[in-house]
């Protein structure tokens, strides 16, 4: 029996995983390590944030989605190291430390937020990475909401209101979007905050949103965003971050107590432990995914450099390039089992979209640019069919289908235990 170990349950992990264990390669265990017993399907994380979304529509077990409960195994764990020579990893687990054997390594380890591009950024601005950190930042939201009601200086009334966002791309875009629809429903239910005291600024660097996209989406997400009350600021940048604002690079000083920054990753600080080649801070691998030197050893997703042997430079990481690495490592790890020729990675672009808010998006596929409410339509459409079950995807579209014609939830969501309930933080 060979060992297939995939470490990493993000979109390259999961779908190396779901692919191999639909082969049903005879012979053959796929074994899935990853930290959280989930996948997050960050794309929809500012939706989350917004209250658009509850948190489990952003989640999916990784035992349902990549079919473990048909063969395979799942273990909830964090690598450690590799011995590369005996063909193991080791992991911290829910047990103690364990070992694995392997006969097929893959590494789709994903990248972490980075928190010292700005200076105070580490310590003041709220980072959105994961399920956890959306939560954070919409209870943040809703306590900002409950402040301003008990204080009575009008200038920490306005510090309390001001949310700025920390960049323009897909997540700083949508971030925007979803804030400031949640905040202007929500403030219905908090009657000593009056709308003008409510404000939402966005900076970014470039002279324009959503540089990856088509010119035209960018200037139709700013038109959306301004026009909604979203204060953009192009060619604008944070020189530090404070407890009680922003100071941007050419003076200004913005007075608030909520920033969020959606800009920077950095790598798994754990593949400059692993003794394997790396090709700016992530795993040098070949065409065919292999990491370079290794016949066994395999990465794709946002911990690999893959390069583009047409434009000249490595995929950028987003998931729609690790779905398609995913599905192409799958094939090429069967082809070696069988002896059969590895086929190079080639990456095809099916288009973008982003969703700003309450039936607000910006989309582009097979080149045609749209936005408003069909692009949001669509991209609605295309994380439904993403998540698994028939019966998961009726759940969420009926929650979507309800949100479309009520107001925002704005339940404060705190775990409190028993042991708690005599004296339950305020926070």
């Amino acid at each position: 029996m060979k060992t297939i170990l995939v470490v990493g349950g993000g979109f390259a992990g999961v779908r190396v995983a779901r692919d191999l264990i639909a082969r049903a390669i005879p012979d053959c265990e796929i074994l899935l390590v990853s930290e959280e017993s989930y996948t997050t399907y960050n794309p929809m994380l500012p939706e989350a944030v917004g209250a658009a979304v509850f948190p489990e529509h952003v989640v999916a077990p990784l035992r349902e989605v990549v079919g473990i409960r048909k063969r395979g195994r799942f273990v909830m764990g964090r690598m450690l190291s590799l011995d590369a020579v005996r063909q193991r990893i080791t992991c911290r687990t829910l047990a103690g430390e364990r070992t694995f054997n392997y006969d097929h390594l893959v590494l789709a380890l994903g990248v972490r937020a980075r928190l010292d591009l700005v200076p105070g950024m580490a310590e003041h601005a709220l980072p959105l990475k994961t399920v956890g950190d959306a939560m954070h930042i919409r209870n943040t939201v809703l306590r900002r909401l409950s402040m301003i009601e008990l204080q009575d200086d009008l200038a920490r009334r306005a510090s309390l209101g001001h949310f700025v966002i920390l960049g323009g791309g897909f997540s700083g875009v949508e971030v925007a979007g979803a804030l400031v629809d949640c905040l202007f429903c929500m403030a219905r239910y908090y009657r000593l905050v009056k709308p003008r005291e409510l404000r939402v600024t966005l900076l970014q660097g470039a002279d324009r949103l959503l540089p990856e996209m088509h010119p035209a989406l960018g200037k139709a997400a700013l038109a959306s965003l301004r026009k909604r009350g979203v204060d953009v600021r192009l060619n604008t940048r944070a020189s530090e971050i404070r407890s009680d604002g922003v100071m941007v690079a050419d003076g200004t000083w913005l007075a608030s107590e909520t920033v969020v920054g959606t800009i920077g990753t950095q790598p798994n600080a754990l593949l400059a432990s692993l003794g394997l080649p790396l090709d700016r801070d992530r795993l040098k691998v070949t065409p065919e995914l292999h990491v370079e030197s290794s016949e066994t050893i395999w990465a794709v997703g946002d911990c690999a450099c893959v390069w583009d042997g047409e434009a000249g430079t490595p995929h950028p990481a987003t998931a729609q390039v690790a779905v398609q690495q995913g599905h192409q490592l799958a094939a090429n790890i069967a082809a070696a089992l069988a002896g059969a020729p590895l086929t190079p990675f080639r990456y095809r672009h099916r288009g973008s979209m982003a969703a700003m808010g309450h039936l607000n998006g910006v989309a582009e596929v097979g080149g045609w640019p749209f936005h408003g409410f069909a692009a949001w339509l669509v991209w609605r459409a295309y994380y439904l069919m993403q998540m698994p079950t028939v019966g998961r995807k009726l759940r969420i579209f009926f929650e979507w289908a309800w949100g479309m014609f009520f107001p925002t939830d704005i339940t404060h969501l705190r775990f409190t235990r028993s042991r708690d309930v005599m004296e339950p933080p305020l926070e």
